[in-house]
């Protein structure tokens, strides 16, 4: 499957709102407040976004929601439904556009669209591509059983399993290790 810049910047953003996520009551909502929302936005070079408020910070959450919907869709149909609704709520406008020092791509969200909408547009479209090719099932959750961080695998054979091997899928194998040597010593 072809993947595009601009396709990626938008996987990895929604990966990361996703992951922003609390994950359990416990865990601090990585997204507290506008200025943490302005950083987000800076670091994905989010363009096109004026001044952000509160209200910003709640639709962009209520989009995050919707996002994680998608990651955790059963089938096709249950993605490309969640999709839809989302894409459209945005009042999409794809447009021709190339900025910033980058080649021609594609922008899907309307010229002065809020950070929830520009996000819901180009994210929402980013993952409609893996649903027409057919490779939804790349749109994963972490299988460590203390971690449900989501993730794209974008592994050539689909096997990918955690959102990361040096981090979840190293501790799973090392704990493995360990009980293997302790079974047998045992």
């Amino acid at each position: 499957m072809l993947i595009t810049h601009d396709t990626r910047c938008a996987l990895d953003t929604v990966v990361d709102l996703v992951n922003t996520a609390p994950e359990d009551g416990a865990a601090p909502d990585a997204l507290p407040d506008v200025p943490a929302l302005e950083v987000f936005v800076q670091n994905h070079e989010i363009s096109d976004v004026g001044t952000l408020s509160e209200f910003d910070l709640s639709a962009v959450r209520k989009i995050r929601g919707r996002f994680a919907a998608i990651f955790a869709a059963p089938e096709a149909r249950a993605a490309a439904g969640l999709i839809n609704e989302l894409v459209a709520a945005a009042g999409t406008t794809p447009r021709l556009t190339d900025h910033d020092g980058y080649d021609w791509h594609v922008h899907y969200f309307a010229p002065g669209a809020s950070v929830a909408d520009h996000l819901a547009a180009d994210c929402g479209m980013a993952l409609a591509f893996f649903v027409v090719a057919g490779e939804e099932e790349r749109l994963r959750r972490c299988e460590a059983p203390d971690c449900r961080r989501a993730f794209v695998d974008l592994s050539r054979n689909r096997s990918r399993r955690y959102c990361d091997s040096r981090t979840c899928g190293n501790r799973l194998h090392v704990a493995a290790y360990r009980a293997r040597r302790k079974e047998a010593a045992g």
